[in-house]
């Protein structure tokens, strides 16, 4: 199983050489009030992916802390019911 891992990330590595490699030219991002950024267009689709993986997981983060709290909760709960089930057995 870990070399499949390992030859999965080198395959994604390659796929993503053969990205950069082929959307090296420059392009212009254009702001308001006139502000421009140029940069090669692999930088920005890659910046572009990673700014919206951060705001998903900023926008997700309140919800997974309520299902972990709630997971905890019923735990706590299912192992309460196993002690006292264990008490009443003896």
């Amino acid at each position: 199983m870990r070399y499949i891992t390992w030859l999965l990330r080198f395959l994604l590595f390659l796929l993503l050489l053969g990205f950069a490699l082929k959307n090296s030219e420059l392009v212009r991002v254009s702001y308001y009030l006139g502000l421009e950024w140029q940069a090669p267009l692999v930088l920005v689709v890659l910046t572009a992916f990673s700014l919206g993986v951060v705001v998903t997981l900023i926008a997700m983060s309140g919800q997974l802390f309520r299902l972990k709290r709630e997971e905890r909760r019923l735990r706590n709960a299912l192992h309460g019911k196993a002690e006292e089930r264990d008490a009443d057995a003896v």
